[in-house]
């Protein structure tokens, strides 16, 4: 399995090359040529597999340059009932008639981005064992994806993790997860500024290709091919629970911020996975669910990136929206790069509404979209208690409202939960009266002492930093 940059850089490259690199060298995001295709005897032969299981057939069919024994001993190492809590890993329940939550949030860090993040800790440290390299992981944070990938990383072999969020911009206890860890390898910047300033950071030094190569940087984010296609297999899962046989189809409903969640059930849905819709469900800062409704993306700035009460979702640049656009526009890396680098560079949006391939996004690949205000969220949470006697976190809450909008007689809805109640617990006092419970291992987490750097929103003081603490 070779990959390929969205831009169309020459290059083709293995899974573990990409592993380790992140960004495409053109600035482009890592895509396999082709996707492997899924046909309803495989489909069969896998619906009665552990999750650990499922996931090695479905990353073998990606990932050629790690022996069978060694990815099967990974994905063992990693899906286990200790870190996720139950042997379904992501188990399913049916919420109301014909609409579920899938659970993703019973990993080490009570979010769904445990589900990739253990795996790429797992893996980033083999491949750097098997190279005798180190490895400088440079990501940004909304909330979640930080927690994960220290807790993830932190005592690995030959890593360190330096971590942006923005400042004041997350939950306290997100905050609290991230800032109280101690350990040496890890590193929490503070950037004043918002999350897409952050990832900017993010994209700038991935694009300084000498500093790059020089401090061995690295990323975790979803522009990391591996950690959206451990996203996938989620999805499988989601639908073996869902349905009794292969023919029937399934929606998924996703909050989203960059993309990446959504993405990964784009990628199931290409590979041959019965899936019907994919909602993508958005907070006020909708400029995914006004490309669904227009065609025209329009990024904004951060004086118009609201802060809301799903703070992880406050987004307004989604990287991984290319992934699909790519092959959206027919894998055209001429056209991708006008509109992300020219018409998106220069204007700070593209329009696509009179593109035949527009009408495709719903078409074709099966899209729809939802947005939810602070109000709706907190209808939703109230509803979601007082019915079905079920605490939901806010993002999901976003995910619920979208995803009635959009429900098709006979085709179950899986809405996909992110996060756990207790990390947004500020917003289930307001709608409830009462704070959610909270896992003793986390008691009393805000108290603790903070490790924690503030800098402005400047690539080159975020470089600067990384090589002070690295040489």
């Amino acid at each position: 399995m070779n990959y390929l940059s969205t831009r169309g850089h020459p290059d083709r490259k293995r899974f573990c090359e990409i592993l380790l690199e992140g960004l495409a060298p053109d600035g482009g995001l890592y895509l396999p040529e082709q996707y492997p295709q899924v046909d309803t005897a495989t489909l069969a032969k896998w619906r009665a597999l552990p999750y650990a299981e499922l996931a090695f057939e479905i990353l073998s069919l990606y990932i050629d340059d790690i022996p069978p024994a060694d990815l099967k001993a990974i994905c063992a190492k990693t899906y286990t009932a200790e870190v996720f809590g139950t042997d379904e890993i992501v188990p399913l329940r049916e919420l109301e008639d014909g609409v579920y939550l899938e659970a993703l949030s019973n990993g080490p860090t009570l979010a769904f981005k445990d589900m990739a993040m253990q795996l790429l800790g797992n893996l980033f440290e083999y491949e750097l064992a098997r190279r005798g390299a180190e490895l400088n992981i440079l990501g940004a944070t909304s909330g979640d994806t930080g927690s994960a990938a220290e807790y993830a990383m932190r005592g690995k072999k030959g890593v360190r993790v330096f971590m942006t969020s923005p400042d004041g911009r997350m939950s306290p206890f997100q905050q609290a997860q991230m800032f109280s860890l101690q350990d040496a390898n890890i590193h929490n910047i503070a950037i004043t500024g918002v999350f897409d300033d952050c990832q900017d950071i993010v994209k700038a030094v991935s694009n300084d290709l000498a500093f790059k190569r020089k401090y061995r940087i690295g990323t975790v984010n979803s522009i990391n091919w591996a950690r959206l296609l451990a996203q996938v297999v989620y999805y499988f899962a989601g639908y073996f629970q869902a349905t009794a046989s292969n023919d029937k189809p399934v929606s998924f409903t996703v909050p989203s911020g960059n993309f990446g969640n959504v993405c990964a059930g784009h990628v199931a849905r290409m590979m041959g996975l019965p899936i019907h819709t994919l909602v993508v469900a958005t907070n006020e800062n909708d400029v995914l669910d006004e490309f669904f409704r227009t065609g025209v993306y329009r990024v904004r700035g951060a004086v118009d990136t609201h802060e809301t009460s799903s703070p992880s979702m406050d987004i307004s640049k989604a990287s991984n929206f290319e992934r699909f656009v790519f092959d959206l526009v027919g894998r055209d890396p001429a056209k991708l790069r006008k509109l992300f680098v020219d018409d998106l560079g220069l204007n700070g949006s593209f329009d696509l509404s009179a593109d035949p391939a527009f009408a495709q996004a719903a078409g074709r690949f099966g899209f729809r979209s939802g947005r939810s205000t602070h109000a709706d969220r907190l209808a939703t949470i109230r509803d979601t208690d007082k019915r079905f006697a079920t605490l939901v976190d806010p993002h999901t809450a976003d995910g619920l409202k979208a995803a009635r909008e959009q429900l098709a007689p006979g085709v179950p809805m899986v809405v996909l939960e992110t996060a756990l109640p207790i990390k947004f617990a500020a917003t289930l006092v307001e709608a409830l009266g009462e704070e959610p419970a909270r896992p003793k291992k986390f008691e009393g987490i805000e108290a603790l002492p903070k490790r924690v750097v503030k800098l402005p929103a400047d690539a080159e003081a975020v470089k600067a930093y990384i090589a002070e603490h690295c040489d």
